[in-house]
C-alpha cells in the first residue's frame, strides 16, 4: 500500500511543467510560521499523512488567478506566487499540495466563489469559533460550500496525541484571548479537508512534513 501512494506522489510531483491551476482549486498548505501552526498539524494529520496548518482557494481576479485566504489580519486576495513561496521543501519546492473537487460537485464552485468574494476584509478568526463574524482559513472554506455539503465539521481537539495534556501553543493562545479552550466544539481543519472523499488531490508542488 506505501508503495501504491508513493507511486502516486511521485506521478503527482513529476507533472509540474503541465500542471494548470483552475478556479475552484484549494491549496493545502504546510505553513511554517508559528507554533500554532505546529500545533495544528500535531493534531489534524491530512492527505497522505501529511502536516497542513493553511489553506486558500483559487479565484480569478482581474483575469488572474489568485488566492482567496483567511489570514490575519483579515480575508484577503493574495497573489499566487506570494501564497507558493510562503513555505519550501528541501528542494525549494513551495509545500502546498492542490484539492480540486470531483467532477460531480464542480457545480458548486460559481456560488462559492460569490460567497467568498463577498467575505474579502471580514476579520480572521483567532479564536477558531464557528459563527461569529469572522473567518479562520479553514473554516471560510467550509462555509463557501456549506449548501453542497462537502465538508464535514467534526469535534476539535487541543490535546496532544500521546501524552493527552492541552499543547502548551494552545494554552497560551486561549490564555491571551482570555478564553476557555474550546475542546471538542465543532470546528474544521485544513487536514481533515484534504481527506474529503469529495475531492482528488491533483497535484504536489512540494513535500509538506510528514508525507509518505
Amino acid at each position: 500500500m506505501k508503495k501504491y501512494i508513493y507511486i502516486i506522489i511521485t506521478t503527482l510531483y513529476s507533472c509540474t511543467n503541465n500542471f494548470q491551476l483552475k478556479e475552484g482549486d484549494i491549496l493545502f498548505q504546510d505553513l511554517d510560521s508559528s507554533p500554532l501552526c505546529d500545533a495544528i498539524e500535531l493534531v489534524t494529520p491530512g492527505y497522505s499523512e501529511g502536516n497542513f496548518s493553511h489553506l486558500g482557494f483559487v479565484i480569478y481576479d482581474s483575469l488572474k488567478l489568485k488566492v482567496l485566504e483567511a489570514i490575519p489580519p483579515k480575508v484577503t486576495l493574495t497573489e499566487l506566487d506570494v501564497f507558493l513561496n510562503r513555505s519550501k521543501d528541501k528542494n525549494a519546492n513551495p509545500k502546498v499540495i492542490v484539492g480540486r473537487l470531483k467532477e460531480e460537485y464542480k457545480d458548486a464552485i460559481p456560488n462559492a466563489v460569490k460567497f467568498a468574494k463577498k467575505k474579502i476584509g471580514i476579520d480572521y478568526d483567532n479564536n477558531f469559533i464557528l459563527n461569529n463574524n469572522k473567518y479562520y482559513c479553514s473554516e471560510l472554506i467550509y462555509d463557501m460550500f456549506l449548501k453542497s455539503s462537502i465538508f464535514n465539521l467534526q469535534p476539535m481537539t487541543f490535546l496532544h496525541p500521546e501524552t493527552k495534556d492541552t499543547i502548551t501553543a494552545w494554552k497560551d493562545h486561549y490564555s491571551k484571548l482570555g478564553m476557555q479552550i474550546p475542546q471538542n466544539k465543532p470546528g474544521i481543519n485544513p487536514g481533515a479537508m484534504s481527506l474529503s472523499k469529495k475531492i482528488n488531490i491533483v497535484h504536489i508542488y512540494g513535500i509538506p512534513d510528514g508525507m509518505k
